[in-house]
């Protein structure tokens, strides 16, 4: 059967989901199952869904990119050619009316790279010969630490199931291992986080040339996700923040309904998701295209944080001190704009330090398939990982704040900048904002 394309994003090179499974069952304990889940269909109102969006961690093991869907690893299963296999829901007339083409086996196949795919219909029976050939199994789980739900997904019920049903069998968490893999991108990663950041260059772009007194937050908002949609992206990686004037202050403000008003600052919070890769870009410019004295002081501070902090994101160097080093670039500009004083500085609690009341929030998580991706914080920084570095001043007493943030690759010799031709310095955003134009 030809093969039907059934997403908005190109089709991806399957090796990369083989090299993601290959990894991942290298790390596994010997006679072990591993089991991951796709995300549910969640409910909205009445009979109605929120949009589908795959569960990160199936996705990144099978390209699989529809509901229903189940991965089982087992590496070495003395039954031959079972190492690997994934179970879809078997389609027919009606699903096909209704809600359109759904993967056929072949389809399963091309896309993950994996030879054995059922329907799921056939799991229960097959999945109970494998578990009882196995004595460890490998269950998954969101183990995100900044993650809070009262929400219990699908790989955690059927974990419940698992362990009423076999009882004796060892479990152990597929997380740890995730971490470890997903923290380091293959070089496909790397070049569909670059797509996701042209399609938002693109926005941006479109934004500063729409930018002006008058526009509601929201309008701003519709055009970055008109460019979204027309380059093939998903849609937004994350709530996006649109904060005109004093909401440039409120951290991860989302409602986007205020006007813009002259003399204000605008700060973006936003990242194109593109085959299921987000990117992650701030950006503040001016309302009516000239920043003032005070506004371009500000942001100029925030920019050369910025830039020394790009630079500390090599190997070796651990996170959490990095945050520290930044937290002192950012004390030095704070009193030189005459925020904080040196007097602040030295009765400040250490477990609180001074410069925390106008930049309270870390520089850089890491990125990927999630905004905020799944990693270990407290592992040195490899090459590979891929961060954001988003310095801020926040001053409400002012009325405005100022963020800024780019991805940043992680490599053996300097950190490279998925965002370098994003525009940033204060003078470029001004001249493509007096001209009306893109640049």
């Amino acid at each position: 059967m030809t093969y039907k394309h059934i997403t908005r994003y190109s089709p991806i090179n399957p090796t990369l989901f083989q090299r993601n499974r290959q990894r991942f069952m290298k790390a596994m304990k010997p006679k072990s199952v591993a089991i991951f889940h796709s995300n549910d269909l969640m409910p909205r109102n009445g009979d109605q869904y929120f949009p589908f969006r795959q569960n990160s961690d199936l996705f990144y093991l099978s390209g699989l990119d529809q509901p229903e869907a189940v991965l089982v690893l087992f590496p070495n299963c003395v039954k031959d050619g079972f190492e690997e296999i994934a179970f879809i829901k078997k389609t027919n007339e009606y699903i096909a009316r209704w809600e359109g083409h759904k993967y056929t086996k072949e389809e399963a196949s091309r896309i993950s790279g994996i030879k054995k795919i059922y329907w799921l219909e056939d799991m229960e029976n097959v999945l109970n010969e494998l578990i009882l050939l196995a004595t460890r199994i490998y269950v998954n789980s969101n183990e995100n630490d900044r993650y809070v739900s009262d929400v219990v997904n699908r790989d955690l019920r059927f974990t419940h199931e698992l362990m009423k049903q076999y009882p004796t069998h060892k479990y152990h968490r597929s997380q740890p291992i995730m971490k470890k893999l997903a923290m380091i991108k293959s070089e496909y990663e790397v070049q569909l986080l670059q797509k996701a950041c042209n399609i938002t260059k693109h926005a941006f772009n479109r934004v500063l040339e729409f930018t002006k007194p008058g526009v509601m937050e929201y309008e701003v908002e519709a055009e970055i996700i008109h460019e979204f949609i027309r380059s093939g992206a998903n849609g937004h990686g994350y709530s996006p923040i649109i904060a005109s004037g004093a909401n440039s202050n409120v951290l991860h403000y989302n409602e986007n309904n205020m006007e813009c008003q002259d003399g204000d600052v605008l700060l973006m919070d936003f990242g194109a998701e593109y085959a299921n890769y987000t990117a992650d870009l701030s950006r503040t410019i001016p309302v009516n295209g000239r920043f003032t004295k005070r506004q371009r002081a500000v942001y100029d501070a925030v920019l050369r944080v910025m830039k020394e902090a790009i630079k500390m994101l090599v190997p070796g160097n651990l996170i959490e001190e990095y945050h520290k080093e930044v937290g002192k670039m950012m004390e030095s500009e704070l009193i030189a704009l005459k925020l904080i004083t040196k007097h602040d500085v030295e009765k400040q609690d250490p477990a609180y330090p001074a410069y925390k009341k106008y930049f309270m929030h870390g520089t850089s998580h890491h990125l990927g398939l999630d905004v905020h991706d799944l990693a270990d914080r407290y592992a040195p920084i490899q090459a590979g990982m891929v961060f954001t570095c988003e310095p801020g001043i926040y001053i409400p007493e002012e009325g405005f704040g100022i963020r800024l943030e780019d991805d940043i690759l992680v490599t053996d010799h300097e950190p490279y900048n998925l965002m370098a031709d994003i525009p940033i310095e204060a003078e470029e955003i001004e001249e493509i904002m007096s001209a009306g134009v893109l640049s």
